[in-house]
């Protein structure tokens, strides 16, 4: 079974390889006109080896100007959640702002919350979809999302053995902040979350959202 992506500016294998659940060698293996792993263009069309169906590319831009790490901003054409974990769901919404996605069917996101505090109501949805929660165990509220995941025995992990779709949790401002760990590329961390990136301080979904330090929780393996 294979599944044809359509690469856009910014995709790299490893992006694509963890959106899809797979490796860079499978990758590479079943797209023989790749050479090198760090070389792709955007408007090819990648085999995508046991996965169906046709995908859109991821959408991508400049790096999160605040974090110092590198990423993507742009907006996916697809609004169908897919993939296996809570960061390969919350991709599938980069560029939209919550204050709309929040209305939306979409995701189990809360409509009350306002605009420029939607971190937690978006990684709850996200969550949820995930099925790593369920409904009672989301929340609004940074601080107690982050209590009712530890008091489910999410535990605390390095970066070093963190997994995409771990929580992030950090204090920015005095603010309380969550985002997704994303996995790795270039040896950075990758972060997505609902952030205040928009210039009326509203939230987009964006890559970034954690700098200095942070906290990452993992749900019991």
């Amino acid at each position: 079974m294979t599944a044809i992506h359509n690469t856009s500016w910014g995709d790299t294998l490893s992006h694509i390889a963890q959106r899809y659940g797979t490796t860079i060698d499978a990758l590479m293996g079943a797209n023989s006109q790749i050479k090198d792993a760090n070389l792709i263009y955007a408007g090819d069309s990648l085999n995508i080896p046991g996965v169906t169906g046709t995908q859109g590319g991821g959408g991508a831009g400049g790096p999160e100007g605040t974090t110092g790490t590198t990423g993507t901003e742009g907006v996916s054409g697809s609004s169908s959640v897919s993939g296996n974990n809570a960061a390969a769901i919350a991709e599938q919404f980069i560029g939209r702002n919550a204050g709309e996605l929040k209305h939306s069917d979409e995701l189990p996101m809360q409509s009350w919350v306002p605009n420029n505090v939607n971190c937690a109501n978006f990684v709850s949805a996200c969550l949820q979809k995930a099925g790593l929660i369920d409904a009672s165990q989301a929340s609004a509220s940074v601080d107690q999302l982050a209590s009712n995941l530890k008091g489910d025995g999410w535990q605390t992990v390095s970066l070093a053995n963190a997994r995409p779709g771990d929580v992030v949790l950090m204090q920015r401002d005095g603010q309380s902040h969550v985002v997704l760990f994303a996995g790795m590329e270039n040896g950075q961390p990758k972060f997505i979350g609902s952030n205040n990136v928009n210039a009326d301080g509203s939230q987009r979904v964006s890559w970034g959202g954690a700098s200095g330090n942070y906290e990452i929780i993992t749900p019991p393996r």
